[in-house]
């Protein structure tokens, strides 16, 4: 059975792990014909709601550029920005929780 990019379409050589065509990085998921589940959307919004100071969300998802700049500036301001960090991660998790932010940090589609 062939198997394509879930970018672009382009049909993949066997056990491919990057598209010839557009250079997408293709997860076993879908690779697979994309039955693999994603990852929850639910989790990723309780998370931003409850740990987003310290950008635990955005580790889950994979941004992991992000979730950096969230764990450092409540740690480097020793806890006096974190309302900072906490309101970013409320709005992010509420975002996630209402389908405004719908894939992870490699394109992949967030499962209820």
């Amino acid at each position: 059975m062939a198997k394509f990019c879930p970018n672009c379409g382009a049909e993949l050589n066997e056990g491919a792990d990057v598209c010839l065509k557009c250079g997408k990085r293709v997860t076993k998921e879908s690779n697979n014909g994309g039955n693999g589940q994603g990852k929850s959307k639910i989790a990723a919004g309780l998370l931003g709601i409850f740990l987003g100071t310290i950008g635990v969300h955005n580790f889950y998802l994979g941004y992991t550029g992000k979730a950096v700049a969230q764990l450092l500036i409540t740690i480097l301001s020793c806890g006096f920005l974190g309302g900072v960090s906490w309101l970013w991660g409320l709005i992010e998790g509420i975002l996630i929780l209402t389908g405004s932010i719908d894939k992870d940090g490699n394109g992949e589609p967030l499962s209820n």
